[in-house]
């Protein structure tokens, strides 16, 4: 786990986009833990939400519908450059949620961590590798804990799904982000 946003933002996302690419060309319809979504909805929810809290576009992007997969790799290419470059990730972004702060501590502070758990969704919808890094996880988690109200008063986030005592800290996290740890795609 680094603690330079440009270098934690290449490997989360690289992680993100091998799951990207492991989606065959029919499953991105395929639903997803995240409910009434389907495996393209992921890849979209990302790639629209950070312009809108930035205030600017990232990239040009193809359409999510037409190929998710270039999609994203055009997205997330963009959010690379943005990062690598110092003036651009340097400038201020006012948000009436956080306040102030550098695009690179925004990236690095919600997006990264968002693009890191849409991985386990879709992961799972897809029938991939799910599991998530556990330096990441015990980070978040950690983090996480401390600010359980303002996450789930965002609406961002739904009710905690319980899980045994003695579940694994990614079945912990995946259920207090509102998911279900032992959700499975229906079977085609």
């Amino acid at each position: 786990m680094s603690t330079d946003p440009a270098a934690e933002y290449r490997e989360v996302a690289a992680t993100f986009t091998a799951r990207v690419d492991g989606v065959p060309a029919d499953g991105w319809d395929v639903p997803t833990p995240v409910a009434e979504w389907q495996a393209r909805d992921v890849v979209a929810h990302l790639i629209e939400w950070l312009p809108q809290v930035l205030g600017a576009p990232v990239a040009d992007v193809p359409s999510v519908a037409d190929d998710p997969a270039a999609a994203w790799h055009a997205h997330t290419a963009g959010v690379q450059q943005l990062l690598d470059d110092p003036e651009r990730s340097a400038a201020p972004v006012s948000n009436p949620h956080f306040g102030e702060m550098s695009t690179a501590q925004v990236i690095d502070m919600i997006y990264t961590p968002d693009v890191f758990l849409h991985t386990w969704d879709l992961a799972r919808a897809t029938g991939q590798d799910d599991r998530l890094d556990p330096v990441r996880l015990a980070a978040g988690h950690a983090a996480s804990q401390q600010s359980e109200e303002a996450m789930r008063s965002s609406g961002q986030f739904g009710p905690r799904v319980p899980v045994p005592a003695d579940a694994d800290l990614q079945d912990q996290v995946i259920g207090f982000i509102g998911r279900d740890p032992a959700w499975q795609p229906p079977t085609r």
